[in-house]
């Protein structure tokens, strides 16, 4: 599931769902946003998995609920039914990824810098190693500032897309730009998973979702979220 930044209680700017804990919001208001988040989904708030996100490749095996975000990762993956992880976003590619038949699951975030050095084949590489299997997976990519919206220079986008084939793209000006979502499509689809949904929604023209880009560094963030179900559930 993927939140919005509706219906919480942070004031302006992060107004009013955010669930970023990095980005001065109020911590009371914050912990009553994760709160409202975990009970939504039928958990109690002290079971979610937050990550401790640096833009990088990690991707942590985690096998049960943490006090404190997992440090210095960028993707989580489990084995524990009924363990919500989340990846929180205000424009990087949120990828949500399940084995329905083994019950592995990921929350992956994936910004520029982090699906150019590998963080999304790294989090498939944890998930078989712990039983998952590629031709079973299923992902979600998640709402991310489009190509059209995504401008950098021309250096940037050759040599993300040296990396990250088919992220180059021209942006609504005609300029150089980026569709990390669409690099990671390709990235998925090379490497064997073949159920792949899109929500097809940018986060710098929906004024519904947190967009660094179109409104600066303070900003809330929305979570994407994932868990496995009890097998008598599923």
């Amino acid at each position: 599931m993927i939140t919005t930044r509706e219906g919480g209680h942070s004031r302006p700017p992060f107004d009013s769902f955010n669930l970023g804990g990095t980005v001065g919001d109020d911590p009371a208001a914050l912990a009553a946003n994760q709160r409202k988040l975990a009970e939504g989904i039928g958990f109690g708030p002290d079971r979610l998995v937050w990550m401790e996100q640096i833009h990088g490749r990690t991707a942590t095996l985690v096998d049960g609920p943490t006090t404190t975000p997992v440090e210095a990762t960028d993707a989580l993956v489990t084995t524990v039914p009924s363990l919500p992880l989340a990846a929180l976003v205000a424009d990087c590619v949120p990828v949500l990824l399940g084995d329905p038949d083994s019950g592995v699951v990921s929350a992956v975030h994936a910004g520029r810098v982090g699906a150019r050095i590998g963080v999304l084949v790294n989090a498939l590489k944890t998930m078989q190693e712990a039983g998952a299997r590629i031709e079973r997976i299923e992902a979600l990519l998640g709402p991310a500032a489009c190509g059209e919206c995504y401008e950098v220079p021309p250096e940037m986008q050759a040599d993300v897309e040296r990396h990250l084939p088919g992220s180059a793209c021209k942006t609504r000006s005609g300029t150089s730009g980026l569709d990390v979502r669409a690099g990671l499509w390709e990235q998925l689809a090379a490497a064997g998973v073949s159920r792949i949904g899109v929500d097809p929604r940018c986060t710098v023209e929906s004024p519904e979702l947190f967009s660094h880009r179109r409104d600066g560094p303070r900003t809330g963030r929305l979570a994407a979220v994932i868990w496995a179900e009890p097998e008598e559930q599923q």
